[in-house]
């Protein structure tokens, strides 16, 4: 770590993302900074640790604005696996809003899983898509934050 230690930033592919409530609670309990990415403006809290970023509409646009900045000591939510992967190999902390860990032990599998499935789609095969969020998963996702902001203060990451 450098003399200036690096502060944690949390990036949320915000499109379809169920736990934005959740993200902007524990940014606030720790002082994170907030960068919610977007296609399309969306309401966020208007507090000054919070970023609303719209990007140009497009496939992979916000995608690609989140990974070309997080890295190590970021942390990363998302539920596109592509984008997860590009984060896991910047060295970002990666959450699925269900609570999941991508890390450099799971994405491969992440990344095989979605692929497997996605060639079964496009041969016509039906797949079930994922489960209903719930409750469940929201307190799974809190956890999963916190701790991931824990562990990154430990590794010597400024929040707040």
């Amino acid at each position: 770590m450098s003399e200036e230690a690096k502060r944690i930033a949390v990036y949320v592919d915000a499109d379809a993302c169920p736990v934005k409530d959740e993200v902007y609670r524990v940014a606030q309990r720790y002082n994170l900074h907030v960068f919610v990415v977007a296609n399309a403006p969306l309401a966020v809290p208007r507090e000054p640790w919070i970023e609303r970023v719209v990007v140009s509409e497009g496939p992979d646009i916000a995608d690609d604005w989140i990974a070309e900045r997080a890295g190590r000591g970021d942390i990363v939510i998302t539920a596109d696996i592509p984008l997860a992967a590009r984060a896991v190999k910047a060295g970002a902390t990666v959450l699925a809003p269900n609570g999941r860990l991508f890390d450099t032990a799971s994405i491969g599998m992440a990344l095989a899983t979605r692929n497997l499935m996605d060639d079964i789609r496009s041969a016509g095969g039906a797949t079930r898509g994922p489960p209903a969020f719930s409750p469940r998963d929201r307190s799974a996702f809190l956890s999963a934050m916190d701790l991931a902001v824990v562990r990154l203060r430990r590794d010597g990451f400024l929040a707040g």
